[in-house]
C-alpha cells in the first residue's frame, strides 16, 4: 500500500467517523438511547478520535523528522493516537459516571504510559 493511498484511506475514514459522529450527536436523545446509544457515541467519537491524532502526529513526525523514509513514523503515529484517544474516551465515561478523581487520571496515564514504555521497549533499535 501507498503511503498516498493509506492517507487518502485513513483521511475519507475519519471524516465519516466524525460524521457518524455527528449524526449520533443530532439524532439519538440519550435519555431514551440507553447503553447501546452511549455505546455508539463513544465508539464513534473513539475512532474519530483516533483517525485525527494519528494524520495529525504522522505530519508532525514527518515535519520535524528529517529522515528519508517517513514509513517508520506510520506505526508509532498510530499506536500514539490509538493510546491518547483511549486516555481521552475512557476520561470521558468516568466524567459521565461522576468517576472521574485527579488520581483516577494519573492511574490511567501512568498505565497508558507503562503500555507505551512496553512497546518502545520491545522494538528494535533502528538502524
Amino acid at each position: 500500500m501507498s503511503l498516498k493511498y493509506y492517507l487518502t484511506l485513513m483521511s475519507a475514514a475519519t471524516l465519516f467517523c466524525w460524521a457518524a459522529w455527528a449524526m449520533v450527536v443530532h439524532f439519538i436523545n440519550p435519555q431514551e438511547a440507553g447503553s447501546i446509544g452511549f455505546l455508539i457515541f463513544y465508539l464513534s467519537l473513539l475512532f474519530a478520535l483516533i483517525g485525527t491524532f494519528s494524520l495529525f502526529e504522522f505530519f508532525l513526525r514527518v515535519w520535524f523528522s528529517h529522515e528519508q523514509v517517513i514509513f517508520r513514523h506510520l506505526g508509532v503515529s498510530f499506536r500514539q493516537a490509538i493510546l491518547f484517544a483511549l486516555l481521552l474516551v475512557i476520561a470521558l465515561i468516568l466524567q459521565g459516571e461522576r468517576f472521574l478523581t485527579w488520581w483516577n487520571m494519573l492511574l490511567l496515564v501512568l498505565f497508558l504510559s507503562m503500555l507505551e514504555y512496553i512497546f518502545l521497549s520491545r522494538s528494535k533499535p533502528q538502524t
